[in-house]
């Protein structure tokens, strides 16, 4: 039988820590024990922002990114090039292309690929607003999905249902291995990726 060593407190921000990806519960105790050690200049902003975050959160009708405006900070860019929908699987995904600085267009996250077995089918992701915003002045579609079975299946559906769209779709080329992830890419590797797409 084990012994409680902190108060239900403490044991219930690690067990929420723990939740994180990337954090189990070794790791978990010890981000909670650098927060606990440093209250006033760390754990009470980072609860604060936390709180402000969740109260302001929204969904990007357009795109489907999250930020705390609506539309997000990305779509209301009147200096994106909006001839160029480049599109994710998750927002982790457009994070990690906006961190390589070699797009400059807009985006759209479609919540996760197709994955009959999970009961994922296209009704459970966000194709139709992709569908519907494939229109001038949209010149160009980047599928710039996961190098997985599953996010080239995906492609593939996409690419069947912009064909009678009359805009060029096109897929990321090299440096994404096969398997990889983009959230886990280096920014290096994502721009090769990108400036040597190619139409499907």
């Amino acid at each position: 039988m084990s012994r409680r060593t902190q108060g239900p407190e403490i044991e219930r921000l690690i067990q929420l820590l723990a939740r994180l990806p990337g954090l189990g519960p070794r790791s978990a105790r010890k981000a909670a024990l650098a927060l606990l050690k440093r209250r006033t200049d760390l754990l009470e902003p980072l609860s604060k922002a936390m709180a402000d975050a969740a109260q302001h959160l929204r969904e990007c009708p357009e795109c489907g990114n999250l930020d705390t405006v609506s539309p997000c900070m990305i779509c209301r860019d009147e200096r994106r090039d909006r001839t160029l929908i480049v599109v994710v699987e998750e927002i982790g995904d457009l994070w990690a292309l906006e961190r390589a600085s070699v797009l400059n267009g807009l985006y759209h996250v479609l919540g996760g690929h197709l994955s009959p077995l999970d009961g994922i089918g296209p009704d459970e992701l966000n194709i139709g607003r992709l569908v519907a915003r494939a229109e001038p002045p949209v010149k160009e579609v980047l599928l710039a999905l996961n190098a997985t079975v599953e996010g080239q299946s995906t492609v593939h559906y996409l690419r069947e249902q912009l064909t009678n769209s009359g805009i060029t779709v096109s897929v990321l080329q090299q440096g994404v291995p096969v398997g990889g992830e983009l959230d886990y890419l280096d920014e290096g590797t994502l721009a090769a990726a990108i400036r040597a797409r190619r139409p499907l």
